[in-house]
């Protein structure tokens, strides 16, 4: 996807992909990352989550990249949280009480920009990506992401000749292949979620699941 889609997207409110309740992945399966309160968390393609702040309820220094100002912006005031700005590179940075959110292109993070990462947290990232970007997307991810680094990792799957993305179809062999390099992907649950995504059943999809992965790079 061109950036410009996504700018357009925040432009004219089309946000139906931004989940107002924590992830329920989330919740569940975080404590099996045995993560200290301290270590920071990457989120990449962040939005306006509010898994951000629940990450960030859990005692970890968040760090977020999105492409959209109005998606940060909107982040900030929706959360009560008045943000410091500076400029960073490539990046326009805003950052408050312990959450930071650099506005820009994920393509443009180094490692530099992730030193200190213990986990990432992908729940809107993969899947906004057509098949064609995924694997510059994991290769980037790769490069950039310390040894060591766990990715807590949410796809969905469903017959993807019944609805054109985004959110995308990320078959479960799709994933082994592009973190496999990576490092040990370990699928961690599979469920049902068509029923509580009418807007999707009302599209078309005859299925849909929700998929957690646990994704550990190598030392």
């Amino acid at each position: 996807m061109e950036e410009n889609f996504w700018l357009e997207r925040w432009d004219r409110d089309q946000t139906g992909f931004h989940q107002r309740s924590v992830n329920m992945q989330l919740r569940r399966f975080w404590p099996d990352l045995g993560l200290m309160e301290s270590d920071a968390v990457f989120v990449p393609l962040c939005g306006k989550s509010g898994d951000m702040t629940w990450l960030h309820a859990q005692g970890h220094p968040v760090l977020g990249v999105e492409l959209s100002p109005l998606a940060v912006a909107a982040f900030f005031s929706e959360n009560g949280l008045v943000s410091r700005r500076r400029r960073q590179r490539h990046f326009d940075v805003a950052e408050s009480d312990g959450i930071r959110i650099l506005c820009g292109n994920f393509f443009d993070l180094t490692a530099d920009d992730l030193v200190g990462t213990k986990a990432v947290y992908d729940r809107a990232a993969l899947v906004a990506l057509p098949p064609a970007m995924r694997e510059q997307y994991a290769a980037h991810m790769a490069a950039i992401l310390p040894p060591g680094t766990r990715m807590l990792l949410v796809t969905l799957e469903y017959p993807q000749e019944q609805m054109q993305g985004p959110p995308f179809s990320v078959p479960q062999a799709d994933v082994e292949r592009l973190y496999g390099p990576l490092g040990d992907v370990l699928l961690l649950r599979r469920d049902d979620v068509l029923s509580l995504n009418r807007p999707f059943a009302e599209r078309g999809l005859t299925a849909m699941h929700e998929c957690a992965f646990l994704v550990t790079a190598r030392a």
